[in-house]
């Protein structure tokens, strides 16, 4: 995975945002001076993005949401972008005569807010090269499996058919595989016997929501770095510098 190229470190450097770098070398990024901007892509009802929503109203969480993107009309998700008054997007896939050109256009769109992170919502599009050579090492998903067990948009009902005993959210640095990217964080709830995939999932987003405001928050607010395959948070980065 690749860092952001020069220019972009450069600007971020200048208004205070954080900047992920996979370079051991690079210098110390400075905390942001005011909130971090972060668009949010989805796909369905937005229970995630509500959450980050609702933290970002407290000027202590640091962090602010300046725009949704989807991948279709009509989704819940959107409405709430629109009620709390945040710009909103939709690219459609269908609308594109081929993936490179939908990719490209999600991109330059997203980009169009100046975010310093964009974080995947139940968002259930893969995104493409041109989004990854813009975003890459600042694009955040929540995946609601144990990674790297149950990659894909079945982790729930993976879960259920494979018998385990534990199901839980991940949170990951998106890179060019499917749910491979370096680990944020983790949480875990129990399967129950008579568990279903809708009550699953359901006590999956239970923990993953305030996981999801919690990292997202702490990255923005601290910085971080990927090394490997350790993402490495501020000045807990095991004496390394903070990036």
């Amino acid at each position: 995975m690749r860092g952001p190229p020069g220019w972009l470190v450069r600007s971020a450097r200048a208004i205070g945002w954080p900047v992920v770098s996979n370079d051991s070398a690079a210098p110390e990024v400075p905390r942001p001076a005011g909130p971090v901007p972060i668009v949010v892509l989805v796909s369905g009802s937005g229970t995630l993005l509500q959450a980050l929503l609702d933290a970002s109203a407290d000027p202590a969480y640091g962090v602010r949401v300046v725009a949704v993107g989807a991948d279709r009309d009509g989704i819940e998700g959107l409405a709430r972008a629109q009620r709390a008054g945040v710009p909103t997007f939709v690219h459609r896939l269908r609308d594109y005569p081929d993936r490179a050109a939908w990719d490209r256009a999600l991109t330059e769109d997203a980009a169009s807010y100046g975010p310093a992170l964009v974080v995947s919502a139940g968002f259930l599009k893969l995104v493409g090269e041109e989004f990854l050579e813009r975003f890459g090492g600042r694009y955040l998903n929540s995946h609601n499996a144990l990674l790297p067990s149950f990659p894909g948009i079945h982790g729930p009902r993976d879960a259920l058919d494979y018998g385990v005993k534990v199901a839980g959210a991940t949170l990951f640095v998106v890179d060019a595989g499917v749910d491979t990217g370096a680990i944020v964080a983790q949480c875990v709830v129990p399967v129950e016997d008579d568990d279903t995939v809708d009550t699953l999932t359901e006590r999956i987003k239970q923990a993953e929501r305030p996981q999801l405001v919690e990292w997202v928050g702490r990255l923005a607010r601290e910085g971080f770095r990927v090394d490997g395959r350790r993402v490495l948070l501020g000045d807990s980065a095991g004496g390394a510098d903070p990036r």
